[in-house]
């Protein structure tokens, strides 16, 4: 039951107990009722449920219909009961063979399946053409009651029902089930959901889109991040897809009414499964609340920000949150800081890890990760070649070592480097080759500023 509420899967009832015996020896005949065997079955049940007699409310009945058999199962369940409780008529009984008659092997299970969605839906459904009880049960002084008509299921305690299945030769067999467990409501879902919308053709694609707009339209308050959940993880995937982005049901009634289907739906075949490559930058493209809506709403996000924060804080002395999401009066500050290498590098490093694991949080796993600069740390440390605390560590002793170096300037220089290594002074040097066209000369300032007043004459 715990897998079941983790996984928001649907909870019709909860099997709390069940008792099995055979008393073929202890009966007058092969085929004839016994109260004692009955009895043992239902206090097996009851025992291992862990529950007082009084709380059950409702019990779908064998029901031979028989002169002979009802009798006996009453008187059964009535002993059971009085080795509780001595209330009376406080429990429904019924059973489904009013309705459908005897249904040998499977009429157990028949009774079963009817109680659960009797729980389910908080009804005890009637027994069908009941008129008068068996003059030889005594309904009166029993626990029970022929429920003979629909009733709302309301009880003080959790609804609970037994469900009682006897067969020729001895077999004994009763369950205890409880009311669904109450189930949490949704919490605070990301701002923006994800409709997603698949299909095995193009015409049942459009009507599924048509059937989504027409429900989101006549409902009251559709719980847009359920739906969206529902989409998600409880459809399956077909060639043809669909997908909306939306804010408000109000958005994504607007636009399933204008999807353009050339654009939205999409075809891929089964055996295929697009691969994606992350890319990850270096230094120069930081700003202060990068990722703030993101740490707001994604608690995956939010989780891989205070873990790399947590690291670092007594490697850099300082709580780096503060400085990625300072308060307003903050602002100014944290942006000068986060211009110092010596922050900047695990600031960057921290999104952009964050980034990562909220994306495979979504099933999103790259085929390959590539970097430059300071994000190749970060798509190494995603491939494992080191820990994520050692990659902290490193990024914070490299940013430190850069900050701790003369300050200087680069330049970016469209010309292939042979041809500027010659027109470079000592204190110049190439500190890359991007291409056999394109370079950057870095060193001191003032240097740097006139080998770019010399390139531009």
């Amino acid at each position: 039951m715990d897998e079941a509420i983790a996984s928001g899967d649907r909870i019709y009832a909860v099997i709390k107990g069940v008792g099995i015996n055979n008393d073929g020896a202890d009966k007058v005949s092969f085929t004839a009722p016994s109260v004692r065997g009955q009895m043992g079955a239902i206090l097996q049940a009851q025992a291992q449920a862990g529950v007082d007699p009084e709380t059950i409310s409702y019990i779908e009945a064998h029901g031979t219909a028989t002169a002979l058999g009802d009798p006996i199962e009453v008187e059964a369940l009535t002993q059971a009961f009085r080795t509780k409780t001595t209330a009376t008529q406080f429990c429904g009984i019924g059973s489904i063979k009013s309705n459908l008659g005897h249904l040998t092997a499977a009429a157990g299970v028949a009774g079963f399946i009817k109680t659960v969605l009797a729980l389910y839906h908080r009804q005890i459904p009637p027994s069908i053409n009941y008129d008068r009880p068996n003059p030889y049960i005594d309904f009166a002084n029993s626990p029970f009651y022929v429920n003979a008509k629909l009733t709302a299921w309301n009880a003080t305690t959790p609804r609970r029902a037994g469900v009682s299945s006897f067969g020729g030769g001895g077999t004994n067999a009763h369950v205890i089930l409880e009311q669904p467990p109450v189930i949490a409501p949704s919490s605070v879902s990301r701002p923006y959901q994800l409709l997603l919308l698949s299909a095995k053709t193009p015409t049942a694609i459009d009507r599924q889109t048509n059937d989504l707009h027409d429900y989101l339209t006549q409902a009251q308050n559709p719980p847009l991040a359920d739906i969206a959940a529902t989409l998600q993880q409880g459809r399956k995937r077909y060639s043809q897809r669909r997908f909306v982005v939306c804010q408000q049901p109000q958005d994504a009634i607007a636009n399933l009414a204008t999807l353009p289907p050339h654009l939205t739906a999409t075809h891929q075949t089964e055996s295929q499964t697009a691969e994606v490559v992350w890319m990850f930058s270096g230094q120069g493209a930081q700003y202060v609340n990068m990722g703030l809506d993101l740490y707001r709403s994604e608690p995956v996000f939010q989780h891989a920000i205070e873990t790399c924060t947590e690291i670092l804080t007594p490697l850099l002395r300082l709580n780096l949150r503060e400085i990625l999401y300072p308060s307003a009066l903050a602002q100014e500050q944290s942006t000068e800081l986060l211009s110092q290498t010596r922050y900047t590098q695990p600031a960057l490093f921290t999104l952009e890890y964050a980034l990562a694991q909220l994306w495979q949080s979504w099933g999103i796993k790259p085929a390959a990760a590539i970097g430059h600069s300071i994000g190749e740390f970060v798509a190494a440390c995603l491939a494992g070649v080191f820990s994520l605390t050692d990659a902290l560590h490193l990024v914070a002793k490299r940013g430190q070592l850069m900050w701790d170096l003369p300050t200087g300037s680069m330049l970016s220089v469209r010309c292939p480097a042979e041809e500027i290594a010659s027109k470079l002074p000592p204190e110049l040097a190439i500190a890359a080759i991007n291409s056999p066209i394109s370079c950057v000369v870095s060193g001191p300032t003032p240097a740097i500023e006139r080998l770019e007043q010399e390139l531009t004459a």
